[in-house]
């Protein structure tokens, strides 16, 4: 076993993609101790053989890497500093510890907490990744990440095993910039891939054979080949289990509107994304917050009357 195995992991957020990559921390060796406010999440983790604290302040003490998954920058920033009575995890590390957060938040909020690890006289990387729960599961996520590049060193063991990619984007934030565009194309295009299929069905085309063209033609795209949004054409897809995610329609409406956060501020004269999210915080709202962000092609057919 490499030395780095042993290395001592707080893993905080053990949600759906929390969960599976703490699992693949504790096969591959790392002493990890989790833990999670919602007690089905620190069951689940309990029978995965995950040893989890009592509280979040209760995993630091011995911990070299604290590790973040959680919904928001603003669960991010309060757990950094503490809140509702409840004592920061910046104050209870020991000197230099390594905070990684793989949450998926603002940009701005990466870089403050960031800012508040440093001035803590600790050490802070974002990795928001990509890849859903079944890359996550499988361990084959993508880490983005902001980091100074002796710090993405030092938690690069980790991203070799929860993943098969982790790309240096730049300094504190970076990782959270390439997460926010790169979803800001996934959201655009899988809503242009799901109209186009509701199209071809209007003009009488089958599925497969709009799919032949596209996939092999200047359409191919992710959204098209991997996470294709009809059943039948790539059978992995979540359309062929009933649109069960996957990557949930509440997250990428969540990612959408972060990316619609930096387009505002920083004035980029945009009209696809804000669309995007306006169609994406819909589809959430009516019943497909839980529901793969592909199932969008449903709601398209219905309101073109099918």
């Amino acid at each position: 076993m490499p030395e780095e195995a042993k290395t001592r992991v707080a893993f905080l957020g053990l949600g759906h993609m929390g969960g599976p990559m703490a699992v693949n921390l504790v096969k591959a060796g790392y002493d990890v101790i989790g833990f999670d406010v919602v007690p089905a999440a620190l069951d689940a983790a309990r029978e995965h053989g995950i040893p989890v604290a009592a509280s979040a302040p209760e995993t630091i003490p011995g911990a070299e890497i604290v590790l973040t998954m959680f919904p928001s920058g603003q669960h991010v920033l309060d757990a950094y500093r503490g809140a509702n009575g409840e004592p920061g995890l910046l104050a209870a590390a020991a000197p230099n510890t390594m905070f990684l957060d793989c949450s998926t938040i603002n940009v701005d909020e990466a870089r403050e907490a960031a800012r508040l690890a440093l001035d803590a006289g600790h050490r802070s990387v974002d990795a928001p990744v990509s890849g859903g729960v079944v890359g996550a599961e499988a361990g084959t996520l993508t880490f983005m990440v902001g980091a100074l590049p002796e710090d993405f060193e030092t938690v690069r063991p980790l991203f070799d095993v929860m993943g098969k990619r982790a790309v240096l984007c730049g300094e504190h934030g970076a990782g959270q910039a390439a997460k926010v565009c790169n979803n800001l194309i996934l959201g655009v295009s899988m809503i242009a891939v799901s109209e186009a299929f509701v199209l071809g069905e209007k003009l009488g085309l089958t599925h497969q054979a709009l799919f032949d063209v596209a996939s092999a033609a200047s359409g191919q795209c992710w959204a098209l080949t991997t996470n294709c949004p009809v059943p039948g054409p790539v059978p992995t897809s979540p359309a062929n289990r009933d649109y069960q995610p996957g990557f949930a329609g509440a997250l990428m409406a969540k990612d959408l509107r972060l990316a619609l956060n930096a387009l505002q501020s920083t004035g980029v004269a945009a009209r696809m994304g804000p669309l995007a999210s306006e169609i994406y915080d819909a589809f959430a709202a009516e019943g497909g917050a839980g529901r793969d962000f592909s199932g969008i092609i449903t709601d398209i057919r219905d309101k073109s009357g099918q």
